[in-house]
């Protein structure tokens, strides 16, 4: 069987169904309902093309129940061709299927039921065999599904008639019958999604970003060469006619590179010598006029962002409504998207100004007034499952006289030394004025014990948001100095909540019901 660090497996090119008619009749099995709205997606989609569809599930009816209740509510499909098995796998339910829907996050390696299948899709692999719609496609460690969002809302906005799906929990397949060679389709690809396309030929994005790119998910991959090698994927079948995206400033993170080139300072460099589509690079900082992209301007406000394209430079953004400086390299690069398809420079500076964000990225969602007269604004930024993403989040409020970080949780084997180190350095700052809670969990035992090395005060951990959320209550409640109180775990929190997801809407929940 594949070693998945160093063969993974790689798929069959083409599809198993010859058209969306070749559906009709088959046995489908998914793998992997889930509460992301991913696996309800798919059982629609084929019980709507004449699929006899199986689910299975390793979760019970109990802990799918939200997921099921929409189902069975849905009266525009036939359910009598549908079967569940759950609470378990049945390798029957894999053999006898004509094709597999594979969820993302399980490894085909060592997997003895996909092993018996005939045949393996994934919903972003049949939509992408089934479209003919232009696609963007982003993937990154960092600020992924920032990007994609902007862009999607920036299309939206200049007239298009775009879609926006993959990893940010919309099956594309949602919207696949409504798609056609003039509908941009937005899709954010994890490294999971990617590794499922291996081979297929399916991906083929007529402008790929690859936003910052940082160590995760090494639990999964067990190493930074087997997580880049999946997101060199989305690249791998782009041809000259078409563009990839990449990062232009130096960091520590080039590690693991089997013959880095010379002066690569970053994976933006590396994947640069690969890609065959157009390359166009993004910084922070201007960068050689020669140089096509998009870049941050170091004016008094540092704010402006600029498009250099074929000898011209634009001014494509100023002032946004979302905060933090990680965001505007998001917004940019959207920007620069949207200048790649014809949008005008003006227009999309206009268009990007009034973007407000998404759901649990930085999103401020409640404002309450202490006892003392200061007004504290909660910001919820659970999709931060690196430790980098919650270094980002609290730095985007370095000018608010108070802030409360609320951090931690469970580990993916990841380096907490970026997270430690910046929480030290802003504590020992003058007129500081940062707490820290920590959230329980396996990452914040490691962070913990670097925070203790580097003398750093924190709180806790707490063993649940309720108990976090009383000792922030009584904190702030005669408080005279406004505050910001940010939610950024820069992990994950596998046991306590369902996702990432889960865990900011429970957080949002308790905030609003404790500071009414």
């Amino acid at each position: 069987m594949a070693d998945s660090m160093t063969n993974p497996h790689c798929y069959p090119e083409g599809c198993v169904f010859n058209s969306l008619d070749d559906i009709a009749g088959k046995k489908v099995t998914v793998m992997g309902l889930g509460l992301n709205g991913g696996g309800e997606a798919c059982v629609k989609f084929f019980l709507q093309h004449g699929a006899f569809v199986t689910v299975t599930d390793m979760k019970n009816a109990e802990q799918l129940s939200p997921t099921l209740n929409r189902l069975n509510a849905d009266c525009s499909v036939d359910k009598s061709r549908l079967t569940y098995v759950l609470g378990q796998h049945r390798i029957e339910d894999f053999e006898n299927a004509d094709c597999v829907i594979k969820n993302p996050g399980v490894k085909y390696e060592g997997n003895k039921f996909l092993a018996a299948a005939k045949a393996i899709e994934t919903d972003i692999s049949i939509f992408l065999h089934f479209t003919k719609a232009p696609i963007i496609a982003v993937t990154g460690s960092k600020g992924k599904s920032s990007t994609v969002s902007a862009i999607h809302y920036g299309l939206q906005k200049a007239g298009f008639t775009s879609f926006l799906g993959g990893n940010i929990t919309v099956s594309p397949l949602t919207f696949l019958d409504q798609t056609n060679e003039i509908t941009p389709v937005v899709l954010e690809l994890s490294s999971w999604q990617l590794r499922d396309l291996r081979g297929r030929k399916a991906l083929k994005p007529k402008i790929a970003v690859i936003t910052k790119t940082v160590p995760d998910h090494q639990n999964f991959y067990g190493s930074m060469k087997a997580y880049i090698a999946d997101k060199r994927l989305i690249y791998a079948d782009q041809t000259k006619s078409d563009y990839t995206i990449l990062d232009a400033d130096a960091d520590g993170y080039l590690t693991e590179c089997e013959e880095p080139q010379q002066n690569c300072t970053c994976w933006g460099d590396d994947f640069a010598t690969e890609t065959k589509g157009t390359v166009l690079r993004y910084s922070r900082k201007p960068f050689a006029k020669e140089t096509d992209g998009s870049f941050q301007n170091t004016d008094t406000n540092g704010r402006h962002g600029y498009v250099h394209l074929n000898g011209t430079t634009e001014c494509v953004m100023d002032e946004l409504a979302v905060p933090g400086t990680h965001n505007r390299i998001n917004v940019l690069n959207a920007g620069l998207v949207m200048r790649l398809l014809g949008i005008s420079a003006s227009d999309t500076k206009q268009i990007l100004e009034s973007w407000g964000g998404i759901e649990h990225r930085l999103e401020f969602f409640h404002e309450w007034t202490t006892a003392g007269g200061a007004q504290v604004r909660f910001y919820n930024d659970s999709a931060a499952t690196v430790p980098e993403a919650a270094v980002a989040a609290a730095s985007s409020f370095t000018q608010s006289a108070n802030v409360v970080l609320l951090t931690g949780g469970t580990d993916k084997q990841l380096d907490f030394a970026p997270l430690a180190e910046y929480l030290s350095t802003q504590q020992k700052k003058e007129k500081s004025a940062l707490s820290v809670l920590l959230l329980a969990g396996t990452g914040t035992d490691k962070l913990t014990a670097l925070l203790e090395e580097k003398q750093t005060a924190f709180t806790a951990p707490y063993t649940s948001l309720a108990e976090m959320l009383d000792v922030v209550r009584a904190k702030l409640d005669s408080c005279t100095v406004n505050t910001t109180v940010v939610f950024s775990p820069g992990a994950t929190s596998f046991g306590m909540f369902a996702n990432e997801f889960d865990r900011g809407n429970k957080f949002k929940a308790a905030v609003k019901e404790l500071f009414k």
